[in-house]
């Protein structure tokens, strides 16, 4: 069975601790299928054209500072796929999403630090990808149902990124959760579980504090593709804690669309899914 995963990934130093949001999300690997490759969308590689990792051996990127050592002396050696890499870049390329294959490009912290938690042996091939924070929601949502088309059935497609991201409201010494973060937490699992995509794409407007708890899109564009590319039933819910006050864990897990949908009653989304068909 196909699966899509949207994982909140946190800070990096989730790959050192051993605490709660680490063994959920080693909880979380027993609910999904050994797949024989993973593809991961990571809000912390944006560009346009969108791109993918192509290495055979890609590298582990640091894209941090301030952390203790330790951090970054951890690796996550996981081979790539470069000719998976070829084949969705020429998928969505020819759906009107322009794509490219990056040769030098490695594996940043948004995609290795859950990945070390869910396959700590990294013996599964990655092809990372990039999002595109000069496009909106509705894009992210196309992008995400051409992934859905181009990948098989033993493809595990990963987005990563953050049902809440506000930095300067993060608080290391707090465990009392944000009124704001719990409001937005909250309206994201409600309309998550009555699969309402139309109005989650209109976040910003219809969200209770959507522009503190995200003061930039990049962060919560990967559950867009997430919900472009799962099917239409509920996903299940995990490891819904918030951490550092502001930081909502939230992960989803959907089957992925077998067939390209668009929300019922919205036109804009319908249009953007038949451009290139």
């Amino acid at each position: 069975m196909a699966q899509v995963l949207f994982i909140s990934h946190g800070s990096p130093m989730e790959a050192l601790d051993q605490a709660e949001s680490a063994s959920a999300w080693r909880a979380l690997a027993g609910h999904l299928e050994r797949p024989a490759r993973i593809v991961v969308v990571s809000a912390h590689w944006s560009g346009f054209p969108v791109r993918l990792t192509g290495s055979q051996q890609p590298a582990t990127i640091h894209d941090f500072g301030g952390f203790p050592e330790p951090l970054y002396a951890l690796e996550y050696p996981a081979p790539g796929d470069p000719r998976l890499a070829r084949d969705v870049a020429c998928t969505l390329s020819a759906a009107g999403l322009q794509a490219c294959v990056d040769p030098e490009r490695g594996l940043d912290h948004g995609m290795w630090v859950p990945l070390r938690h869910l396959y700590p042996d990294a013996d599964i091939p990655v092809v990372g990808v990039s999002i595109s924070v000069r496009h909106d929601t509705d894009w992210h949502y196309r992008m995400g149902r051409e992934l859905a088309q181009s990948l098989d059935d033993d493809t595990l497609l990963i987005c990563s990124g953050s049902i809440t991201h506000n930095l300067s409201d993060t608080r290391g010494d707090r465990h009392d959760v944000a009124g704001y973060v719990d409001a937005f937490q909250t309206w994201i699992s409600q309309h998550m579980a009555s699969r309402d995509d139309a109005t989650m794409l209109d976040y910003r407007r219809r969200a209770p504090h959507a522009e503190r708890a995200h003061p930039g899109d990049e962060h919560l564009l990967p559950l867009f593709v997430a919900l472009g590319a799962g099917d239409s039933r509920a996903p299940q819910r995990f490891n819904a804690i918030v951490l550092h006050q502001a930081l909502a864990m939230d992960a989803y897990l959907f089957e992925r669309a077998s067939a390209v949908q668009a929300p019922a009653g919205s036109h804009r989304i319908r249009s953007l899914v038949s451009v290139g068909r």
